[in-house]
């Protein structure tokens, strides 16, 4: 019997079009699903006369392996994978490889990687991004785990992953445990912004400046050939434009109301975790919870009042200030998240490469764009950057868009059109470039109800000092910390 070079478990859409990208590319697959009717329907259609082997139990998968085996599992984040684990785990043998290409947390990850290798195997949890389509035709891959694997997943992942430039894949080592798997949540939580951000220069386009969806797609073909050519700005265009079968536009049809799976929420959680101010991907995954609220919104609308959008100038400038301003939040929102991948690196110790992980979005994946290049070569420039907005490239953008990003934010304020991830990153941009901030006054008002003590611009940090503001107080104080 020939034996297959990898194991698949879980035929949803995902699973299946990577099974099928595989096989694409001269792999024998072996294919598995708790439900077996799929695995029927899969031979019997899709993956008819194709090198794809079925196999109607986790036994029969595994002994239908080459050694080492490699089992890749794409099921549902949680408890399903845990289940799948127990189940696999006693069939295979030391030096086999477990692979989980689901969105799994990045914590889940570093627990099952311990009792894997506990057991003599290894263990891989690897970000796959790009949708069936990208599964099907390359995806972008962000393996993390046990170091030992990647020797022997590499022909497999750089063979099925997306490809740039002069052939480059998409696919290469993150770091130990979990990282693979935090990157991966990290890029979902800055698509959850990108994605904000363009509904909100939607919004403006369409609410203040009263443009309709055919000139709106066009605008949206527009900066896909410009600095904000991207896979998003390119859909946008492309949804603005739909019809429906009746040839209103679709997109007007649908119900404003946005769900979430949860990658963007574990992006601000790990945020609060590490310290690390999210806050334009706060305010996106904040933005769907709102809008979740359709009932309790119809009903304010009828009672709370503000102004009537409104707008006189010119439109065609505005447009290009609405572009800028959605540059220059762009740019806060990338450097927000590789803060966060800098931090989590320090705290588990990872390594990461920034510069390599910008390579690995810049083909199959859902944020990948021309804007990654110019990340790729902040890092180039500078391995030890502490933050993208103070890159000189980045910083020379930043000037160019500030004036713009600064009218957008005003009129939409003015006008009562919601703006939050525009706002919050300008906020941001104003905070990090200010030598001095009213935390002063914070430390002194928790000082003076908590005893939380503060330090001096007078004395060397890491001194803590206590008031007794009061003179009814004593001299004991809190327990002192650092943020």
């Amino acid at each position: 019997m020939t034996k297959a070079d990898l194991g698949l478990i879980g035929l949803a859409v995902m699973g299946e079009n990577l099974a099928l990208n595989m096989e694409s590319k001269g792999l024998s697959v072996a294919v598995y699903n708790r439900t077996l009717d799929r695995v029927q329907a899969f031979v019997a259609g899709r993956a008819r006369d194709k090198n794809i082997i079925p196999a109607y139990s986790l036994e029969e998968l595994v002994t239908s392996l080459k050694s080492p085996r490699k089992v890749m599992l794409m099921v549902k984040a949680g408890q399903p994978v845990d289940d799948v684990l127990g189940r696999l785990l006693p069939l295979l043998e030391p030096g086999d490889i477990i692979i989980d290409g689901g969105n799994s947390h990045f914590a889940d990850t570093r627990r099952r990687l311990t009792v894997v290798e506990e057991k003599g195997l290894l263990y891989v949890g690897t970000g796959v991004s790009g949708g069936e389509e990208g599964a099907l035709h390359g995806p972008s891959l962000m393996p993390g785990g046990s170091p030992a694997a990647w020797p022997q997943i590499r022909p497999i992942f750089q063979a099925i992953a997306a490809k740039v430039d002069n052939g480059t894949p998409c696919a290469d080592w993150v770091g130990p445990d979990g990282s693979g798997h935090f990157v991966k949540m990290v890029h979902n939580g800055i698509e959850y912004g990108d994605l904000q951000l363009i509904c909100e220069a939607y919004h403006l386009m369409k609410d203040l400046l009263g443009l309709d969806n055919a000139t709106m797609a066009q605008v949206f073909q527009e900066w896909n050939a410009g600095e904000l050519n991207s896979y998003l700005i390119e859909i946008t265009g492309e949804i603005l434009a739909y019809k429906d079968e009746d040839g209103a536009p679709l997109v007007d049809k649908i119900l404003d109301t946005a769900g979430q799976k949860g990658t963007g929420k574990w992006t601000v959680a790990a945020a609060l975790d590490e310290g690390v101010p999210l806050t334009l991907i706060a305010e996106a995954v904040m933005a769907r919870s709102l809008s979740a609220l359709k009932e309790e919104r119809e009903a304010a609308a009828k009672v709370l009042t503000g102004p009537q959008p409104q707008f006189n100038g010119d439109r065609q400038a505005f447009v290009e200030d609405i572009r800028r301003a959605l540059y220059a939040a762009k740019i806060v929102s990338y450097a927000q998240g590789c803060a966060l991948m800098r931090a989590a690196s320090e705290t588990y110790g990872w390594n990461l490469n920034y510069g390599g992980i910008a390579l690995l979005w810049r083909g199959g994946c859902i944020i990948r764009s021309a804007f990654l290049e110019e990340i790729k070569k902040a890092f180039d420039r500078n391995p030890e950057l502490t933050n993208l907005l103070v890159d000189p490239f980045f910083k020379s953008q930043l000037d160019r868009c500030q004036a713009s990003w600064r009218r957008v934010c005003a009129a939409a304020i003015s006008n009562g059109i919601p703006v939050p991830a525009f706002t919050s990153a300008l906020s941001y941009y104003d905070g990090y470039r200010s030598a001095r901030l009213p935390a002063n006054l914070l430390q002194a008002q928790r000082d003076y109800f908590g005893a939380h003590t503060y330090e001096r611009i007078d004395r060397p940090r890491g001194e803590f000092f206590h008031t007794n503001w009061t003179g009814q107080g004593g001299s004991t104080s809190a327990t002192s910390y650092n943020v």
